[in-house]
């Protein structure tokens, strides 16, 4: 059965996962948003009949038993196969990333180096990638050292030192020292595989090592902190600045749910929180580029009219469809490309789109800072959150049956005129500062008067409503009001009781288009977390901190939404909005480096 114990590599262009026999279960070509020609994740196994595609394995014959481990503060992963004769080989994954010739390189490849540990290890190279979301390729051709697989607009080839007819008739062959499978463009490589995979594989985990030195990480749980880094640094698109939400579509939130989605695009909300996790480990430049990406995908948007989602490229559609060629995660369908949210009116997006710029005004390190030009740009932005911010909307959680005036979007919209106004008055621009500054006050007034219930004693989910959701817990976080206000705990306290569920929050626990929830979101339980540490109840935030943390897979990694009886991962993988979690409630709960020693 299919399980999220999945390892992430990747390089800022593509995004694989792998399972633990060294599977590649799950990559998309030419980028993360384009076609999984390795999709097994969601078409279940059949036996690795003649039919059966969609998937990169390295099979060792007789397998008894398996390890996998990343690499230290690399995204590179090995898996170790050991025979029942106690042959062993190890696999080693990764997608290269360097700087060469004073660039990035990150190219749409993938590079699995096979190297002979112990015995007489005799493996099964299975190459068999798919097309148009799980169809069979239009053909294949061979030359001397490479396969060309041939898809609908995209040509991937394989280079290798192995037997060429063992891989292309999927023949064992034994393992005397090394062997090299790199898949990539349609190009000739340069020099042999070997001397190509080890290069590269050298040169990747420095890079890597020396990203991971220049963050400003906590004492405590640095190494969960570290995965958190390196899965959201991996899931930032190295060409356009774009950040997706998961490299994943359609994995469920809950077991037979109908609720499959697509990730695999840029959500200007998880972006702005993927930016501001990054930015507290010192990691700015991921922010540098998703402000050019955002500035542009504004200065396309017309009437400053922001979609709540766009293609890594920047472009607004995103029309979904279901497709029928893949049965989906565990036989759960539907599979869906595409995201119909890309259609909704969703206000918490400007605020969402100010906040993410805010910083480059007022961070002295950064080459290029915030000036007036970026400020009009901005402001934009701002005069439509006035218009908007009373309006009825599908929400953060993307309701698509239900428009309300949501408390989270309307405060989203409070932050960009409230932002704008600090940085008007950071800019000298006194006239302008007083009115976003007026008009910030005018929204805060309203907000606290018609979200506020006296007969429940706590804020609500919409003006003028009763109902309750997770995203009130940002209250603070976002500075709508202090972590000391007696509103604020109150309004924890009202969380607390309606929910929670044992260790989990969930977002809301009424109906939706779908039914009831089954499954915790578990970003809202680290914002629960990051509540109570500002509400001074330290101890049991941490005792929770750790209990999400022991849910993580084996490599430190979460999906979108958790069983909050059985503690099974599901949901799309990895998700962004879940590893900023790990940073943002590490970075608050850990002692300092002064206390440590």
């Amino acid at each position: 059965m299919a399980s999220l114990d999945l390892a992430l590599i990747g390089n800022g262009t593509i995004g694989a996962l792998v399972d633990p026999v060294g599977e590649i279960t799950w990559a998309c070509f030419p980028r993360f948003d384009g076609d999984p020609m390795f999709c097994s994740l969601l078409r279940p196994r059949q036996g690795r009949g003649p039919d059966d595609i969609g998937f990169f394995t390295v099979e060792l014959l007789d397998c008894a038993t398996n390890e996998q481990r990343y690499l230290q503060n690399t995204p590179v992963v090995v898996t170790r196969l050991t025979d029942s004769a106690g042959g062993a080989v190890e696999i080693t994954d990764f997608a290269p990333r360097f700087v060469h010739h004073g660039r990035i390189f990150c190219p749409m490849m993938l590079v699995r180096r096979v190297q002979r540990i112990a015995g007489h290890p005799r493996i099964r190279v299975r190459v068999r990638p798919a097309q148009n979301y799980g169809q069979p390729l239009t053909g294949t051709t061979s030359g001397s050292n490479h396969i060309r697989y041939i898809g609908n607009g995209l040509v991937l080839r394989l280079t290798s030192d192995a037997p060429i007819t063992a891989v292309l008739e999927e023949n064992p062959f034994f393992v005397d020292d090394a062997v090299t499978l790199v898949m990539g463009p349609d190009e000739t490589l340069q020099d042999r595989a070997d001397d190509i995979g080890q290069r590269f594989l050298s040169e990747t985990m420095a890079y890597w090592r020396e990203w991971v030195r220049s963050l400003a990480i906590p004492f405590e749980w640095q190494d969960a902190v570290i995965r958190a880094a390196i899965t959201l640094k991996l899931s930032v698109t190295d060409d356009t600045g774009a950040i997706v939400a998961a490299v994943t579509t359609s994995v469920p939130e809950a077991a037979d749910s109908g609720r499959n989605w697509d990730y695999r695009y840029c959500w200007l909300r998880d972006a702005y929180y993927t930016v501001s996790a990054l930015n507290r480990l010192d990691a700015t430049r991921t922010m540098e580029r998703y402000l050019g990406y955002i500035i542009n995908v504004a200065a396309s948007a017309p009437d400053a009219r922001l979609q709540p989602v766009y293609r890594i490229s920047g472009l607004p559609d995103l029309d979904e469809r279901i497709v029928t060629s893949l049965p989906g995660y565990r036989g759960m369908g539907p599979v869906r490309a595409g995201n119909q949210a890309c259609r909704q009116v969703q206000h918490d997006v400007y605020g969402s789109a100010v906040l993410a710029a805010t910083h480059v005004f007022f961070d002295r390190r950064l080459l290029w800072s915030g000036n007036e030009a970026l400020f009009a740009q901005l402001e934009a932005l701002g005069e439509r959150a006035t218009e908007v911010w009373s309006q009825p909307d599908a929400g953060l959680w993307e309701l698509r049956g239900i428009a309300r005036v949501h408390t989270y979007s309307c405060v989203m919209c409070w932050v960009a005129c409230d932002r704008l106004a600090k940085i008007a008055s950071h800019l000298g621009l006194a006239a302008r500062s007083t009115r976003w500054r007026a008009r910030a006050d005018n929204m805060h007034r309203a907000v606290c008067e018609r979200a506020w219930s006296p007969s429940r004693k706590s804020f609500v989910a919409t003006l003028d409503g009763d109902g309750l959701d997770a995203s009130l817990l940002l209250l603070a976080e976002l500075g709508f009001v202090r972590a000391d206000d007696p509103r604020y705990a109150a309004t924890v306290a009202a969380i607390e009781r309606e929910l929670r569920r044992g260790d989990f929050v969930f977002r809301y626990t009424e109906a939706d288009d779908f039914g009831v929830p089954q499954n915790a979101f578990l970003a809202c339980t680290y914002w629960y977390i990051d509540a109570l540490t500002g509400l001074g109840r330290r101890e049991e935030a941490r005792a929770l901190f750790e209990n999400l943390l022991a849910c993580r897979n084996r490599h430190g990694l979460l999906a979108e939404h958790i069983d909050p009886a059985t503690h099974v991962l599901w949901g799309n993988f990895p998700q962004t909005y879940s590893m900023v979690g790990i940073i943002n409630s590490a970075m608050r709960l850990s002692i300092s480096w002064d206390e440590a020693f």
